[in-house]
């Protein structure tokens, strides 16, 4: 009875010192030295590690990051995948190949090269995506922050596609960006926020099955009346988290 007893203890600890793991990851990789003090400041907003554990990200997982931009994310994800996972990026990799990549601690990202061509024609708000292909399968989860609100319906619907394809059965997508007021029509100033209930419909419409949402980034402040850059909503935006999963 004893020893089962301690079995059972040590299989406790084991697995509470596993569901830390994450944790302890991403604080260091939030620490890291080399990490900018732009990206710095921004962690009180973006609130990296409730945001990935909401996801239900673990380690040992294949991560594909869609868009990373700047690479503000891609500082966080890539050390945590580093020993035990996998962290792949797709689509306007150019800045972050350039300027991240390129730095000591993340020669195991991979860009997932496609045939994509992201260009926004003049005179339009959105930016539209060729048919492309992520060339990898069997992800467990994809993540994208704050870019579906850029591109034209097609363009989502393309880049939607692809990911249901790229993913597991079973695998997450997880998607923050600025929230929208719900069936305002595009104007001038909801030009880079887009309606959740709109993206869950089109997820739906993809085959993905919606599993939860956060509050983490709901904003009361913001009257979801002005352009995400102006000075008084900057920093402070509205943003939904949803998450969705391949059945």
């Amino acid at each position: 009875m004893r020893v089962l007893f301690a079995l059972v203890l040590i299989g406790v600890a084991s697995f509470a010192q596993a569901a830390n793991e994450i944790d302890a990851k991403v604080e260091a990789a939030l620490a890291a030295e080399s990490r900018p003090q732009a990206d710095r400041d921004r962690d009180r907003n973006r609130l990296p590690l409730q945001t990935l554990n909401f996801f239900g990200m673990t380690d040992d997982m294949r991560v594909l990051e869609l868009l990373p931009g700047g690479g503000w994310y891609t500082r966080v994800l890539a050390p945590v995948l580093a020993e035990n996972g996998k962290l792949y990026v797709a689509l306007g990799t150019n800045q972050i190949r350039e300027n991240v990549l390129t730095e000591p601690g993340f020669e195991r990202v991979e860009v997932v090269e496609t045939t994509a061509n992201l260009n926004r024609p003049q005179g339009s708000r959105f930016y539209e995506v060729d048919d492309f292909d992520f060339g990898v399968t069997g992800i467990d989860m994809v993540l994208t922050f704050r870019n579906i609100h850029n591109f034209d319906k097609g363009s989502r619907d393309r880049i939607n596609r692809n990911v249901f394809k790229a993913l597991k059965r079973g695998g997450l997508y997880g998607v923050v960006d600025h929230t929208a007021r719900h069936m305002e029509p595009p104007n001038h100033e909801n030009r880079r926020r887009i309606d959740p209930v709109l993206v869950i419909k089109e997820m739906l419409g993809h085959g993905f099955e919606f599993v939860d949402y956060a509050d983490l980034h709901y904003r009361a402040d913001d009257e979801l009346e002005y352009e995400v850059g102006r000075r008084s909503v900057s920093g402070n935006t509205d943003r939904f988290t949803l998450l969705f999963r391949k059945p």
